[in-house]
């Protein structure tokens, strides 16, 4: 029998924009606000500012401790709830829509100064804004988040996406020049600009590097994973993150459907305490298979470049490089390695073109091999054929056998995508990066056996310790080894020749899944 007295939190209910736009549940939100010091919700004097509020759940929740906290301080309920809101309790909303859901949810009306707003103000704002700004336009892109002017100027009737907080050099103009003691949040993740999970733009970090510019006593905020081993713009913001002493905590999810139930974010999620008045190590929770490992560390590891997420990944790595040996990734070439995008276009079942690297040109290509066009070209949904002379670089490694790896993986199931043997007389676009023998060409049996290594789940957790996202260039086999190809590898042979533990192995074999 269902529950007569059950009355859901509609903030619980709501559901998201976008994997881009994702709503904080309401018991995600008190996890952030325990990281604080509960001092802070019994002063009628601290200050706390969302920047990016979208149903207005981390101001409800502080509302809802200040209303506690200052109870002795300011016995007149209707007195403190006035006090609070309209002095200590501030946010900035990302659209229209969420401005209204915000306020809703903080004053109990879309109007602040409505009838059924539990404190009256002299605006419709109150202390929750929204204003529709533009994008500041230089040579196609936004000086402040980077979109693409060719995708965003769509006239006034379109939204713009142009974020309040980041679209501005004085962040702090929008309160009078207030002083924020807490700026805590959910900012928009990447830029909708057609690009699709991690392969669009990340603009979160535009937010915390602008909360920072306006100096809080503490900053909590909850963002995507990806951070954490960079590209896509993102490793000048990794070097201060990783870098940064003042960052107290940090909860990490591996799978962001931990943190967010139902949100598929590639690489996971994490939230953060940096607080102004701390240095020292970091106290790190890694939130893993319904476990939660905590560990105090630095957040950058003498020697590398990027986070490490498990203690057990720390150690296997170190055990592997006091060999010395060189490794794999010398072996590999970026994808666009012959000169080549994934664009095609067919102009019939049997011809159509392949576009160049630099996006300026198209080459002819074949469905099936003739006299003249004899070089396969492997590329995403399968392969076709060109003339040897129309490949643009590296042309001298077409007779070469090479490995190709696809160089869109899968972090949260086998890691890599299925490697292939690519004959003599062959190249690839960039859906592949390359690995080429340094005595020019790998023999059959050689080929053969990199496969093998690439297979095992070593190799794939090392992989997966310097990337959290499915783009796995060159770099992401850093931590890889260079092994002798003269003959096949297994996981078994790795573990012994590295004198792994067993519970080092029992690690790695439950972290990765078998490839076939």
């Amino acid at each position: 029998m269902a529950n007569e007295n059950y009355n859901p939190d509609v903030l619980n209910c709501i559901a998201n924009l976008s994997n881009d736009e994702v709503f904080t549940p309401p018991e995600l939100a008190n996890k952030m606000l325990d990281l604080l010091p509960p001092e802070l919700f019994r002063s009628p004097d601290t200050t706390f500012l969302d920047p990016f509020t979208k149903s207005g759940v981390f101001l409800r929740e502080i509302v809802k401790r200040l209303d506690r906290g200052l109870q002795d301080k300011i016995p007149d309920r209707q007195e403190r709830i006035d006090h609070i809101l309209h002095k200590q309790v501030f946010g900035i909303a990302i659209t229209e829509l969420t401005s209204l859901l915000a306020r809703r949810s903080v004053y109990c009306s879309k109007k602040a100064n409505g009838k059924y707003s539990i404190s009256k103000f002299d605006t419709e704002e109150g202390n929750i804004l929204y204003k529709n700004i533009s994008h500041h336009w230089v040579n196609g892109k936004c000086k402040y988040c980077g979109a693409s002017q060719a995708v965003y100027d769509r006239g006034s009737e379109a939204e713009q996406y142009a974020y309040m907080f980041i679209h501005t050099d004085k962040p702090n103009q929008f309160f009078k020049n207030m002083k924020f003691d807490v700026i805590i949040g959910n900012p928009p993740y990447q830029l909708s600009d057609g690009g699709q999970g991690a392969s669009a733009p990340p603009i979160y970090h535009y937010f915390v590097q602008q909360a920072l510019s306006i100096n809080p006593k503490y900053m909590c905020m909850i963002m995507p994973s990806r951070w954490m081993s960079g590209g896509r713009g993102l490793d000048e913001f990794r070097a201060s993150m990783l870098k940064d002493k003042h960052i107290k905590f940090l909860h990490d999810y591996p799978d962001s459907n931990d943190c967010f139930g139902g949100v598929d974010i590639k690489g996971g999620a994490c939230f953060f305490l940096w607080v102004q008045d701390i240095i020292g190590d970091c106290t790190v929770f890694t939130h893993h298979k319904g476990s939660v490992i905590e560990t105090k560390r630095p957040l950058l590891e003498k020697g590398y470049e990027t986070f490490i997420r498990f203690n057990e990944q720390i150690g296997i790595i170190k055990k592997i490089q006091e060999k010395k040996e060189h490794s794999f990734s010398e072996c590999l070439k970026a994808g666009r390695f012959f000169g080549f995008h994934t664009k095609v276009k067919w102009d019939n079942d049997n011809e159509g073109w392949l576009q160049t690297a630099d996006g300026r040109s198209f080459i002819r290509i074949y469905k099936h091999k003739g006299v003249s066009h004899n070089v396969t070209v492997y590329a995403h949904g399968g392969s076709f054929y060109i003339r040897e002379k129309d490949v643009p670089r590296n042309r001298e490694y077409v007779k070469a056998r090479k490995i190709l790896i696809p160089e869109a993986g899968n972090p949260d199931s086998t890691i890599l995508g299925r490697p292939r043997i690519a004959e003599p007389n062959s190249c690839s676009s960039n859906t592949y990066i390359v690995a080429l023998s340094p005595n020019g060409s790998y023999t059959n049996d050689e080929a053969k056996n990199i496969l093998s290594y690439l297979k095992t789940k070593l190799l794939r957790l090392l992989v997966a310790s310097r990337t959290t996202t499915q783009h796995m260039p060159p770099q992401a086999y850093q931590f890889v080894p260079l092994q002798d190809f003269s003959h096949p590898w297994t996981d078994e042979m790795l573990y012994k020749k590295y004198n792994l533990t067993e519970e080092e192995i029992a690690f790695i074999e439950s972290m990765i899944r078998p490839m076939e």
